[in-house]
């Protein structure tokens, strides 16, 4: 069974693609930026407000499908520039304090609306 995960709580999809599938047991998210639900638009202030807030955006993904952010087992990080990555890591220890999932941080050449980070997610739906 394949279920598209839809909510307000994160930004609406910017192309033809859903905020999340799950197929049991396994949620896959599609990447995060920092996009204010409300707005649409790149949340100000560089790339520590943005990693905040695609983590929110993320975990509002993992909520409208009946998860927590413990549940996620595997994130992927994309930066812009590896020169954030201390910035974005210590963001990202704010979200998965105990027991972090996996992860993988890999610089790109571009993202998105001009994020600096954009983050998915694997989890196991419980």
């Amino acid at each position: 069974m394949r279920r598209v995960i839809q909510t307000t709580q994160a930004p609406a999809a910017i192309g033809p693609y859903s905020q999340a599938i799950l197929v049991e047991p396994l949620l896959f998210t599609a990447g995060q930026i920092g996009l204010d639900p409300e707005t649409g638009k790149l949340v100000a202030g560089g790339v520590e407000p943005e990693a905040r807030q695609a983590l929110l955006n993320l975990q509002a993904v993992v909520q409208a499908a009946g998860g927590r952010l413990e549940d996620v087992v595997k994130t992927t990080v994309f930066l812009r520039s590896m020169e954030d990555f201390a910035t974005v890591n210590r963001v990202y220890g704010e979200f998965f304090p105990h027991r972090p999932p996996a992860r993988s941080t890999v610089a790109v050449a571009d993202l998105p609306a001009g994020a600096r980070v954009e983050i998915e997610a694997i989890a196991r739906w419980v």
